[in-house]
């Protein structure tokens, strides 16, 4: 009985050895090895064929940038959806792919990390810990409100901001210095 026992202990053990090799390895998905197609609700499907030659198919997947403002056509991360957001694969470089499946991630990338970039700051009011921007953007007139104290303004470059809203929208700040003087004051707090 106790040899039974540590038999399946040895199971379980080999099986979580081989859930965390699964977790941890890096599957490169390229133009050979994958197939993307646009679904009929307006997502990504994903076959994807891996190093052991196994087949497997996704009905939906999700893409992230690893370097979102430093080298956003490289380093694209296709995880699952659901569950955990288990990563599948990993682009090495956008470019590398069809032009077809280059503007289905694109797409996605874009709805993902869709971000107005603020042209005109008309006001900044602070109250209550929160500060509330009334802004043009790219996209149109936008009100918003930041919590104050939190880095939610924040360096992605040379003079180049962005700003987290409570809500978890990101707008962007191009270039600092293209604001007004009266703009980069009402910035002072936060920047």
């Amino acid at each position: 009985m106790l040899n039974e026992h540590a038999v399946k202990e040895d199971d379980i053990i080999a099986q979580q050895k081989k859930v965390v090799e699964d977790i941890i390895s890096v599957r490169l998905i390229t133009e050979e090895n994958s197939v993307f197609e646009r679904t009929e609700g307006g997502f990504v499907s994903l076959e994807f064929t891996d190093g052991n030659g196994e087949k497997k198919f996704y009905s939906r997947v999700s893409v992230h940038q690893c370097f979102p403002y430093s080298d956003p056509d490289r380093y694209i991360s296709v995880r699952e959806p659901d569950r955990d957001g288990r990563e599948i694969g990993l682009i090495e470089d956008l470019n590398k792919m069809s032009k077809k499946t280059k503007e289905m991630i694109l797409e996605q990338l874009e709805l993902r990390y869709f971000a107005p970039v603020i042209i005109k700051i008309r006001s900044i009011r602070d109250e209550y810990g929160y500060s509330y921007w009334d802004v043009i953007t790219d996209k149109g007139p936008c009100r918003f409100t930041v919590r104050m104290g939190g880095s939610n303004v924040y360096s992605i470059g040379k003079n180049r901001y962005l700003v987290n809203d409570i809500d978890g929208n990101r707008f962007e700040i191009p270039d600092l210095y293209k604001l007004t003087a009266r703009e980069i004051k009402l910035l002072d707090l936060y920047i």
